[in-house]
């Protein structure tokens, strides 16, 4: 009589540090790509890299970052409303939500939402509660309600969305009428000269730098990419008309490199 097999658990190999890093560089090249998991992928990412990000920020972009929220938070034209509540979208760790709040004569509070919570908290204490309130929220469906707020904006967020559209149109709805949306994202510049530089510091140094400085192996590789994959300004310009923004229009900043989109809602 023949004895009884023995039952035998097959596992997984374990990946090495090289597959490591090919799945993440597949991750973030989909993910960039806009494939179905960018939503995971960012997520993950943003909540990994949260503890060097403003770092990060203001070292790769030589500061300039400073200078481009600064000039979002202006469009905003927070000063008709500074009572209200506006909405700091795609938030990260509170900067732009905290430069409003500090603005003098502000007397509003700030919503920021995100759905990378480590990054909320690394926002924590850069202004207070009472008027920059963090709010644990996807940019797709966000708890407020219609028409609730006076203004929004998102710095350099807007790229990371799942669904661009489906984004735009929460914006329009929880806008209030006479309430304007100011978009702050990267974009490549029209001159073949500094396009060539951009490009060299933007998929090169850039990534290297990130990758040292923050310790992931592909959080600054998908950076890149994802403005590649994004609308050229024209094209967000239309995507925001047919989400229902009047009067959209953009500028270049610092030779192209940057961009500032602003839509507003009509009147009731």
């Amino acid at each position: 009589m023949l004895a009884p097999r023995r039952a035998v658990t097959f596992r997984p190999m374990p990946l090495t540090t090289a597959e490591h890093g090919e799945r993440g560089a597949l991750d973030a090249a989909g993910a960039a790509r806009g494939e179905a998991s960018k939503r995971a992928y960012v997520r993950r990412i943003f909540s990994e890299i949260a503890p060097r990000y403003d770092f990060l920020n203001h070292l790769l972009s030589l500061n300039l970052d400073k200078v481009w929220r600064r000039r979002a938070v202006a469009e905003l034209q927070w000063q008709r409303r500074p009572g209200a509540t506006y909405l700091d979208l795609c938030a990260g760790t509170l900067d732009v939500g905290a430069l409003l709040a500090r603005q003098a004569g502000f007397r509003g509070l700030v919503v920021g939402a995100d759905f990378a919570e480590p990054m909320l908290r690394m926002g924590e204490g850069k202004a207070p509660r009472a008027v920059l309130a963090p709010l644990a929220a996807d940019a797709q469906a966000l708890p407020l309600a219609d028409g609730s707020v006076a203004g929004a904006v998102v710095a350099f967020g807007i790229r990371n969305v799942a669904d661009l559209d489906a984004t735009l149109g929460e914006v329009r709805r929880v806008l209030a009428p006479g309430g304007r949306f100011v978009v702050l994202e990267f974009s490549t510049p029209s001159s073949p000269a500094v396009r060539a530089l951009y490009h060299a510091y933007f998929h090169h140094v850039l990534p290297a730098v990130g990758r040292l400085v923050s310790g992931h192996p592909t959080a600054y590789t998908y950076l890149p990419r994802s403005v590649a994959n994004f609308p050229a300004c024209d094209e967000l310009a239309r995507r925001m008309s047919r989400a229902g923004f009047a009067g959209v229009r953009w500028h270049p900043l610092t030779f192209g490199v940057a961009a500032i989109h602003v839509g507003e809602v009509g009147p009731a």
